[in-house]
């Protein structure tokens, strides 16, 4: 189920799959009987299908008027657009996604491994763009694994905390840019996306942050923890003042964490499903440019494409430009 979030975010949900080894078709080698294809949410043996009927994940759905940041942790994600674009990533790549005025996009988790199992972990988080942004030219941009900086804080015991900077800045690491468009993209908007890994006992301190911006940690494994001197149980999320430091101190297992940060946008939010506008009328209009337009159509053979197994880790660019990571 999705997480609370503040503004300037929309939606954060945090998807782990068990899945099966893959099949022929890259789908789960496991009978389907019973499952609620295109609508599997419920999680029979750890995993689901969501709205796949072969292989997991979102066939093609549209997107108005925010963004979405993909975070996947581990397993595979296939990408492909209205625009052309077209990509995979995954075990610790992030695409942010600007949709702006509307895009088509499937989100697919391809089973590559046939002799051992293929779990799949991510987050996908919606982070809001202001009015002025929001018809702007949609736009993706992948943050790949090896750009993504993480620092290693060791405290007096010699125990261990990792933090992975998606968006924002630690001290001196900076994350890569975030779309042009983006609100991270302003300086002033203060976003930040981290994620914390606590070995069992560690003390970490999390650093105070510009006033006046909203703060939450996502407390998602773990036994148990304690923050300014709270107790928070597992799978509970807690709102940090953002200009005050917190004192993390982890419990007997290791712990991970999701943080969100930034100053809110502070405009009206008038959503829609797929669509995230100011204003009903912006919802209408997005309906019907839906409608007459398709936000680009769909240059795909079905509504679900997966690439070529023996394909790796890439992303092509709706002007023809392709990336393929170090």
């Amino acid at each position: 189920m999705p997480w609370r979030t503040p503004d300037p975010f929309l939606f954060c949900v945090h998807h782990n799959d068990k899945y099966p080894t893959g099949n022929e078709r890259m789908g789960p080698s496991a009978s389907l009987a019973g499952r609620n294809i295109g609508q599997d949410f419920e999680g029979r043996d750890g995993w689901n299908m969501y709205h796949g009927s072969v292989v997991p994940g979102f066939p093609q759905h549209p997107h108005r008027g925010f963004e979405t940041v993909t975070v996947v942790r581990s397993g595979l994600l296939d990408h492909s657009d209205s625009l052309g674009a077209a990509a995979r990533f995954g075990g610790g790549d992030v695409q942010w996604l600007t949709a702006g005025a509307g895009i088509n996009h499937s989100e697919m988790f391809p089973l590559l491994q046939r002799e051992q199992p293929n779990p799949v972990e991510l987050f996908q988080i919606w982070l809001n763009l202001p009015r002025a942004n929001k018809l702007v030219a949609p736009h993706f941009s992948m943050l790949w694994r090896h750009v993504i900086p993480r620092q290693v804080a060791t405290d007096s015991e010699g125990r261990t905390t990792e933090v992975t900077v998606v968006a924002g800045a630690l001290g001196d690491l900076k994350a890569p840019p975030p779309p042009p468009k983006s609100w991270a993209a302003q300086a002033e908007a203060d976003v930040a996306i981290w994620t914390l890994k606590l070995a069992p006992g560690a003390r970490w301190t999390l650093p105070a942050a510009a006033p006046g911006s909203n703060r939450m940690l996502y407390f998602f494994l773990g036994s148990g923890l304690r923050a300014g001197g709270r107790t928070i149980p597992a799978g509970h999320s807690i709102d940090l003042r953002s200009d005050v430091a917190v004192e993390l101190e982890n419990g007997a297992d290791t712990a991970e964490l999701l943080m969100l940060q930034g100053r809110p946008i502070g405009e009206p939010v008038v959503q829609y499903g797929p669509f995230v506008m100011n204003s009903r009328q912006e919802i209408q209009q997005a309906f019907a440019d839906y409608q007459r337009t398709g936000f680009g159509g769909w240059p795909w053979p079905n509504n679900d494409p997966v690439h070529a197994r023996e394909e790796g880790r890439f992303a092509r660019h709706a002007d023809g430009r392709i990336e393929r990571p170090t």
